[in-house]
């Protein structure tokens, strides 16, 4: 398995809703693509009630690998779209990655992976579940 390096992950957390701005402010910044995930604030701010009851509030996190040298760029362009720079709205950060296993959008060419097509050229199915 081929080992890639000279990589950084940019890890977003925002209010919910503003996952796929970020995403697309990255891709339009030389990102191949990203992962959003979900979760919920717990700071000593984040807190709120109504009707007596505690709120957690949502949060989308957006992981977007990308090489080191795009990095800046990238942020940059997270950074304006989710206006992070204004109290409140979120946060974005870097990661060096040492080593990166399995990313499979870029073993084949024109977006699809190596094994991704099946003999007649189409993309395999997902697995039935099962």
């Amino acid at each position: 398995m081929k080992c890639e390096t000279d990589l950084s992950l940019i890890v977003t957390i925002v209010k919910k809703g503003w996952g796929d701005e970020i995403l697309c402010a990255s891709m339009d910044a030389g990102a191949e693509g990203g992962t959003i995930l979900f979760g919920r604030g717990v700071g000593v701010r984040e807190q709120k009630k109504l009707l007596n009851i505690m709120i957690e509030p949502e949060k989308e996190v957006v992981l977007t690998i990308v090489s080191t040298c795009e990095a800046d760029r990238v942020l940059e362009a997270v950074v304006k779209a989710g206006k992070l720079e204004e109290p409140g709205k979120g946060i974005a950060f870097e990661l060096r990655i040492d080593k990166l296993l399995g990313r499979a959008h870029k073993a084949g060419v024109g977006g699809i992976a190596e094994g991704d097509k099946g003999e007649s050229g189409e993309k395999d199915p997902p697995p039935e579940d099962g």
